[in-house]
């Protein structure tokens, strides 16, 4: 029995061992061509347009009655969307008091750690807990297009490595949050306005 056991752990340190030396090996192959970087991304939800005010109330009232005007101003006077509002709890805000945009508060999650390789005119991204030998994303340099940059947010501080930087980011329409240290940021934006002569520059 206590062979087994002994049997056992030997061969679950043994598949441990190979597993960090697979990712060690991988991560060494794909910064071998050099112009690595570490890069965290995130892809945003889509929103759906929010309904019109107009249409929100005459779909809660009933076909064939009326509201009465005082009733209507009240209940947009109060709606929790007015940005007159002190306590419209659609405009979060930080500790320090800061308005955060709602896509930013997000409790930290979605963020995957990864490795951003640049190729020519596109930047590759690979996942760092994977075995895939294959770039996870495929940014190109003519669909990027930088929204804002900011710094993390809440449980943000803990899901990203010290000291990152959030860029918000659109690629073929879809949004993206990418997050990197100052110097690698430095470095992205540089390449980005290097762009040949004909591409746009979107930097924000």
């Amino acid at each position: 029995m206590v062979l087994v056991l002994l049997a056992v752990v030997l061969a679950v340190v043994v598949a441990t061992a190979l597993a960090i030396g697979v990712f060690a090996l991988r991560r060494r192959l794909i910064q071998r061509p050099g112009g690595t970087f570490d890069c965290s991304l995130r892809v945003l939800p889509e929103v759906p347009p929010a309904p019109s005010r107009e249409g929100a109330d005459s779909a809660a009232a009933p076909s064939g009655s009326s509201v009465p005007e005082g009733a209507a101003s009240d209940s947009r006077g109060s709606s929790p969307a007015d940005p007159a509002n002190p306590a419209d709890p659609a405009e979060p805000a930080s500790a320090d008091g800061e308005v955060v945009p709602p896509l930013a508060v997000d409790h930290g999650k979605g963020w995957v750690f990864g490795i951003a390789r640049y190729n020519g005119d596109r930047i590759e991204w690979f996942r760092v807990f994977s075995y895939a030998p294959r770039p996870r994303r495929t940014l190109e340099r003519h669909d990027i297009v930088v929204i804002e940059r900011r710094l993390p947010v809440g449980q943000e501080e803990l899901a990203l490595l010290a000291g990152a930087v959030v860029l918000v980011c659109s690629h073929g329409g879809r949004l993206l949050e990418l997050a990197m240290s100052e110097d690698a940021l430095t470095g992205f934006l540089a390449w980005l306005e290097a762009a040949p002569p004909g591409q746009r520059v979107n930097v924000a």
